[in-house]
């Protein structure tokens, strides 16, 4: 029986309790804020982070995984005798992180041809952050641990990925503008009418996909967009930031619009914070048709 081993990066947000219960490897991004370089999911857990942005006036930035970052990554996990490494990263037009580790692959070959019939690397870009991709890693992740074998694992992460979407609401304009995520000037007008949007996340595109003035009934136009995209029946997650009364608002809202509650709430970590701000909610889904 191969060995497969399921790997992501820390802006999937995937939990550290279903990344040590399923066996995910999880490869955190680097993070400056404040004149200081920090790992994500090592030097600080998400309250950790939320509290040195609330701290701080500057905008996080993040890093890309590097080329060579990914031969070492290949390289330790064939050494520990893995035959199909199946990774699943950030959105490539987000990032450079999934260039770089497709790249890294024949880089990897070259340097060590003894491993190439024998360790098998599947790369796939996660086409968007959060629960996008993550709550299909984890997925895949107990399947893994059902038993599934490697072919299993990578038609269904090819049939699922590009299936999902996600809305959220932003509160604060702020750290999206200064990201790029949204035009500053948008941001700045927004701020100053009180005007809140709700953003679509889908097949690696970042859109506005509703406004909303006030923070009244942003949970309310995400869920009534989330409701007219998803399919039937399937499996949804909740999404949230500092605010954990929104986690709780958005899931009875949509457990009440539904019939049945979410699978999973997804918590923002800091990649997604850094361009998003601290406090957002959502919804993640497998499209219709």
């Amino acid at each position: 029986m191969s060995t497969i081993q399921i790997m992501t990066d820390s802006a999937s947000d995937i939990s550290v309790e279903d990344e040590k219960a399923y066996d995910i490897d999880v490869i955190p991004f680097p993070i400056s804020l404040g004149g200081k370089s920090y790992i994500s999911r090592v030097d600080f857990n998400n309250e950790e982070f939320f509290d040195l942005m609330k701290q701080c006036d500057e905008i996080p930035t993040t890093a890309q995984i590097t080329p060579f970052q990914f031969i070492e990554i290949y390289t330790k996990q064939a050494e520990k005798g893995v035959e199909d490494l199946v990774l699943v990263l950030i959105n490539s037009k987000g990032s450079s992180t999934y260039d770089n580790a497709v790249q890294a692959v024949d880089m990897f070959y070259d340097e060590h041809p003894e491993h190439k019939d024998t360790f098998h690397i599947h790369c796939f870009d996660g086409l968007g952050y959060n629960s996008v991709y993550g709550a299909p890693v984890v997925q895949a992740a107990k399947m893994n641990k059902n038993g599934a074998s490697v072919t299993e694992i990578v038609n269904y992460l090819t049939e699922t990925l590009p299936k999902r979407q996600i809305y959220f609401g932003i509160y604060d304009l702020k750290y999206a503008g200064k990201s790029g995520r949204i035009p500053s000037a948008a941001a700045f007008v927004g701020s100053k009418l009180n005007i809140k949007p709700v953003m679509k996340i889908f097949d690696r595109e970042i859109t506005t996909a509703a406004k909303c003035r006030g923070e009244r009934k942003l949970i309310d136009k995400v869920v009534d967009l989330a409701l007219e995209d998803m399919a039937e029946g399937e499996p949804y997650e909740v999404l949230y930031g500092d605010n954990k009364e929104d986690c709780d608002k958005i899931t009875k809202l949509m457990t009440e619009k539904v019939g049945y509650p979410p699978s999973s709430a997804y918590q923002i970590g800091a990649a997604v914070a850094a361009n998003a701000g601290p406090r957002v909610v959502g919804v993640g889904f497998n499209r219709k048709n």
